[in-house]
């Protein structure tokens, strides 16, 4: 029981982190909650005992904040999950919609030189699959200023290199429409009625709606 409670417990540092990241609002239990598609009661519970090992700090208004403890904890995981990520691609030959599953498993795996091997085997990769930075051994990562394909000028160059949204879904419209990370395009038109954006890829055009625009992310 305590090795599925310290998984959990590191589902829930990750969680924490990705929501710090990317959200702007405070994180409090019923965004946790929603995140980790768990009860609110038992979300509760599990940050309760967090913050008792100063993983996480609960705030007077009820926001839910990593301790700097808790973050370095968080960017191991992390690290770990998206170096698996690499190697399930790049070395077992998965799709880039069938790994998150299989590296949230492998994520679990404690050791700092079977991480630094494998970091090393796949040649120091800088991101994963998806375009997300792999921190380094010391919890760096390398931010690199990213805008929507949507929010780009026409007529230029860019390259994708990231996503802002890699659910399986996404990840399968983009493998049905033959784009993936590293791609180049060029926004040929801009559509005013619903903001849909046409896109040369090796020279053939795409139509993509503003919601698949937005998700696909380009050097500012």
């Amino acid at each position: 029981m305590q090795h599925f409670a310290h998984h959990s417990e590191e589902n829930y540092l990750k969680t924490l982190y990705k929501l710090e990241s990317r959200q702007t609002k405070k994180v409090n239990n019923i965004a946790l909650s929603k995140a980790l598609e768990l009860n609110p009661a038992t979300v509760l519970e599990m940050v309760r005992k967090m913050n008792e090992r100063k993983l996480v700090e609960i705030l007077a208004d009820k926001t839910i904040q990593l301790t700097d403890k808790g973050k370095r904890l968080a960017l191991q995981i992390v690290r770990r999950h998206r170096l698996w990520e690499v190697f399930l691609v790049d070395k077992l030959n998965y799709k880039w919609n069938e790994v998150h599953d299989l590296a949230e498993q492998l994520e679990h795996i404690e050791s700092d030189d079977l991480v630094k091997r494998l970091e090393t085997f796949l040649g120091f990769p800088s991101v994963d699959p998806h375009g997300d930075p792999i921190p380094d051994e010391n919890g760096k990562i390398k931010k690199i200023k990213t805008q929507p394909l949507a929010e780009a000028p026409l007529k230029k160059k860019l390259s994708i290199i990231a996503l802002s949204n890699s659910s399986d879904e996404f990840l399968k419209y983009l493998n049905k429409i033959g784009l993936v990370i590293g791609d180049t395009v060029e926004i040929s038109e801009v559509e005013d009625f619903d903001r849909s954006v046409t896109i040369l890829h090796k020279k053939s055009f795409i139509t993509l709606s503003n919601e698949a625009a937005n998700n696909l992310l380009v050097p500012v």
